[in-house]
């Protein structure tokens, strides 16, 4: 969040938290092998929510409206549904499908979400009264989702099916106030989310690697440019795999990870005509900074990521700014419901390293200092930014996209910082991503020319050409000081303005 007024910049971390009964090894079974899914679906994949406590942590401190005014539009929506339109329809469906067993399974879900055994198809009006009467009770005391009988609701269906969250659990919860990370990169002042988001800390590392590299004379999509943000990506993903977690359990090296003299340190290691492997690049080792870093066991295992996370954007006429990323993670979540609430239950607890070098649902690699334990916050990508020049808001941007958040927020930075684009171009031009692990280059299949694409093969690069991905959406102050906005055509969301 900026202050237009004071130009102060400030974050609010209301991620879900594991349970006090949450156990390292939960996962797990007998002979110590992960259980497939258990941290994915089900009552046992579910973190204690913080959504609730952090919406309105947020109003009480900078609302105008009264909360109940706020709601409203919410309440609508569940009480007299709205119709699935087509243009949403094959991402919906597509979530909805993957999700179709566990869904099935849960009666409240599939109660909510079906109709004679059948998704509701694109046309049809989904109305959620359960929901609405939640949502209206929220609307009249927040707390009651924490102490009062939503609170009751989701302890009691717990406790009924195997889950973790109880009502010492609910009635403990608190967002937590952070410090931003900030950096410099040419004439702006870049600020976004600390840990336990890794997705600040890794944006600042990539800037930095990149350093003074004129990006914008090698013209946009040059090999050259686009090798350097490749072998950037890696190391920074690397780091992530070792170094990231929460905070309030475990000493993450920021100042180092975000230092120009490591970023330095680093890009002497990149050779600029030929890709590194992903098994030769390794996290660094803080121990003995700045020697050079140890070799850590690399984890081999990869699965294939999802893209579904929520982010929102605003600016007031007074600059004000809000950069809002938050989830439930997969799309469906844990495809919980508790009954009688209407509420789904997220699957945050598959942000946790379930085990040392056990990708998660999107893919990344996770060791000590994300293991599970009571009350600790689980590692996200999480990117929402707020970029600054001369303490004038410049910017404020975010997406979703799982893994692929850290690297979309650089490209549009970069888009709009080097490139000089308007910012409707920004976050519409092709994207890459590279998470370090696997060793594959992801470019949107309209993305590289057939030149580009032969040249980075040439350097080493393993090319997976793919659908687009990501939901970007971001707000820049023009150099005549007006507010232009845009959302990305690959997604859903579109901006408007007052």
């Amino acid at each position: 969040m900026h202050s237009g007024e004071t130009g102060e910049i400030k974050a609010l971390d209301f991620r879900e938290r594991a349970p006090i009964k949450a156990t390292k090894d939960m996962y797990l079974d007998a002979t110590g092998k992960v259980r497939p899914n258990a941290s994915v679906n089900g009552h046992l994949a579910v973190a204690t929510p913080g959504t609730v406590a952090g919406m309105y942590e947020v109003h009480r401190r900078y609302g105008k409206l009264p909360w109940q005014e706020v709601m409203k539009p919410a309440i609508a929506l569940a009480k007299d549904g709205y119709i699935l339109r087509r243009i949403l329809s094959p991402r919906y469906l597509q979530v909805s499908e993957s999700s179709r067993h566990p869904i099935f399974d849960n009666p409240a879900a599939r109660e909510i979400f079906t109709r004679n055994d059948e998704f509701y198809q694109p046309g049809e009006r989904l109305v959620q009264h359960d929901l609405a009467r939640t949502l209206t009770e929220i609307a009249r005391n927040p707390q009651s989702f924490y102490t009062g009988g939503i609170a009751w609701a989701i302890a009691s269906d717990m406790a009924k099916n195997g889950g973790l969250i109880t009502l010492e659990d609910l009635k403990a919860y608190r967002p937590i106030w952070r410090t931003p990370v900030c950096g410099k990169f040419r004439q702006a002042k870049i600020c976004s989310m600390p840990p336990p988001s890794s997705g600040g800390v890794h944006l600042l590392q990539m800037l930095n690697i990149i350093g003074e590299t004129d990006f914008k004379s090698l013209g946009w999509r040059h090999p050259d440019a686009l090798h350097l943000m490749i072998e950037a990506m890696k190391i920074a993903y690397a780091d992530r795999s070792v170094h990231l977690g929460d905070p309030d359990f475990v000493k993450v090296p920021v100042q180092q990870l975000i230092s120009p003299e490591y970023a330095q340190k680093r890009r002497q290691e990149i050779d600029m005509e030929m890709a590194k492997p992903a098994s030769k690049v390794q996290p660094g080792n803080f121990n003995s900074f700045p020697t050079p870093h140890s070799l850590f066991p690399i984890p081999t295992l990869i699965k294939s990521e999802s893209t579904e996370t929520s982010h929102l954007t605003v600016v007031d006429a007074q600059r004000n700014a809000v950069s809002l990323t938050f989830t439930i993670n997969l799309g469906f979540g844990a495809s919980v419901v508790t009954p009688g609430t209407g509420i789904i239950l997220n699957n945050e607890m598959d942000d946790f390293a379930v085990a040392p070098g056990v990708p998660n649902a999107f893919g990344l690699i996770g060791n000590e200092a994300n293991a599970i334990a009571p009350g600790k916050t689980p590692l996200s990508s999480m990117t929402p930014t707020i970029i600054t020049e001369n303490g004038r808001l410049r910017m404020a941007v975010g997406t979703p996209g799982g893994s692929t958040i850290i690297t979309q927020v650089l490209q549009i930075i970069l888009n709009v910082l080097e490139y000089e684009m308007d910012i409707g171009a920004a976050v519409s031009v092709s994207r890459i991503h590279h998470q370090w692990l696997p060793d594959n280059l992801g470019v949107e299949r309209w993305g590289l020319d057939a030149l580009t694409l032969q040249e980075l093969r040439r350097r080493g690069h393993n090319i997976n050409e793919i659908n687009s991905w990501g939901n970007a959406n971001a707000i820049v102050v023009t150099k005549d000081g007006n507010l232009e906005g845009a959302a990305d055509p690959r997604g859903e969301g579109f901006p408007k303005g007052w």
